[in-house]
């Protein structure tokens, strides 16, 4: 593939940016400037520099973010700054998009891609895959709780039922509780209706990956990182 044509799909800006950044003498291929815009580059394994950065070429890009509070999931912010301003601008070029939304005081564990089938897959109900989420209590939680919980509690929107798939007490006001389908406010309304209140939410885990575990372990709250191959298949524990 040209080089220009690697940067402008990495998302290093349009094409014209991208064939100025290799004139300028701006892009290292193994520690070589490579200031041909046409030079013809094999992308597998391809590891590149720009501006002095490096980066690896990937065809689709997959991410997990620790989010903090006080971002909200949009690239068009209304009241607060966008989560995608904690993202480097050539993944938010490239357009990487949220797997689901986290509401703005909400912490914890979020995706992006700029894979359509991967977002589709992951944010269908049809493929129930669990997100793990811990909940500060307004009250002291109790057997009773996590019942309603488990059995199912009823929300106005919803024709049935709905149901934790798990759900347990971290300490007196600490409820750790798995979805299997993300709706508005989801957690927040299943637990009033349960006859609690959530002071603080935060979710701790995606499928199979959780923050604190491999290979998240170190991701601090702003931070970011890559997901590899190995990392995607554990977000289908079951598969």
């Amino acid at each position: 593939m040209k080089l220009e044509r690697i940067l402008q799909n990495q998302g290093f800006g349009s094409r014209r940016q991208c064939r100025q950044l290799v004139e300028l003498g701006k892009v290292r291929i193994d520690g070589h400037i490579i200031d041909e815009p046409d030079a013809d580059i094999p992308t597998t394994g391809l590891v590149f520099e720009v501006e002095g950065e490096t980066w690896t070429y990937r065809e689709k890009t997959y991410v997990a973010l620790h989010k903090p509070a006080g971002f909200e999931c949009s690239h068009e912010p209304k009241h607060h700054r966008s989560v995608y301003s904690l993202l480097p601008h050539p993944l938010v070029t490239r357009n990487v998009q949220s797997v689901g939304r986290l509401d703005v005081d909400t912490t914890g564990l979020l995706l992006f891609s700029d894979d359509g089938a991967f977002i589709h897959t992951l944010s269908s109900p049809k493929k129930h895959v669990p997100k793990v989420y811990r909940a500060r209590l307004a009250e002291a939680g109790n057997e009773a709780l996590l019942h309603s919980l488990l059995s199912g509690v009823s929300l106005l929107d919803e024709p049935r039922p709905v149901q934790a798939l798990t759900a347990r007490l971290l300490d007196e006001y600490t409820l750790e509780m798995s979805l299997d389908l993300g709706k508005y406010h989801v957690v927040k309304r299943m637990i009033a209706a349960a006859g609690n209140h959530v002071e603080h939410l935060h979710r701790h885990g995606f499928g199979g990956l959780a923050l604190g575990e491999a290979p998240l372990a170190s991701l601090a709250e702003g931070e970011w990182l890559y997901l590899e191959a190995a990392d995607l298949q554990q977000l289908h524990p079951s598969a």
